[in-house]
């Protein structure tokens, strides 16, 4: 049965089966910050849950030229010791707009300023123990300047074809979430953008 258009069913899974009992802070850092909270579980049980807070908004850009390459960054990920190819990404103040953090990653990375902006939505990260959020866009009409990374970034670029980064997204030579999520994000906006056109054509 249906209420409101929504299943039941899944209207009782949206139901929070958690209880917070108290919340103590943990570890804080500039970029995030840990708690840990005291809760009762699904099961009705004590137990904790520790939640890592993001204190940056997280961006990441896909950016499209008019041949049809993107350009990927690649910098070595201290957390994991290995090189990743990524869209270009970053973190930004919480209290601006999205896509001026976006702006700012793309130019500081890529050295690319882009005229033509694409909201490709969000994702969340890691959701079973961080509530960073990743805002993704698609960016066009672009125009190539020199990158301005920050000291603690080393970072080269390349320019692929988009259905090869999306072949590097499926085959695991992307790892990053905030890149598989934005490149398959911003195949599908294509895909529609490009029927939508041909439709427009055919009548």
């Amino acid at each position: 049965m249906r209420r409101g258009g929504v299943p039941l069913r899944l209207r009782a899974m949206a139901r929070n089966p958690w209880q917070r009992l108290s919340t103590r802070p943990i570890y804080e850092t500039p970029w995030f910050s840990v708690r840990r909270d005291d809760v009762v579980r699904p099961d009705g049980q004590p137990g904790t849950y520790s939640v890592v807070h993001s204190e940056r908004l997280a961006v990441g850009v896909v950016p499209l030229w008019d041949d049809g390459t993107v350009t990927l960054v690649g910098q070595w990920r201290y957390p994991l010791e290995e090189y990743s190819w990524e869209i270009p990404e970053g973190g930004g103040d919480p209290a601006r707009e999205a896509i001026e953090a976006a702006r700012a990653e793309l130019r500081e990375e890529a050295g690319i300023e882009a005229h033509g902006w694409v909201y490709l939505g969000r994702c969340h990260t890691s959701n079973c123990w961080t509530d960073e959020v990743g805002h993704l866009f698609l960016a066009r009409a672009l125009v190539q300047g020199v990158p301005e990374p920050g000291g603690d970034e080393e970072i080269a670029t390349r320019r692929v074809p988009l259905a090869e980064a999306l072949a590097m997204a499926s085959d695991g030579r992307i790892t990053d979430a905030i890149s598989i999520v934005g490149l398959f994000r911003a195949a599908g906006f294509l895909e529609v953008e490009r029927a939508s056109s041909s439709a427009t054509r055919d009548r």
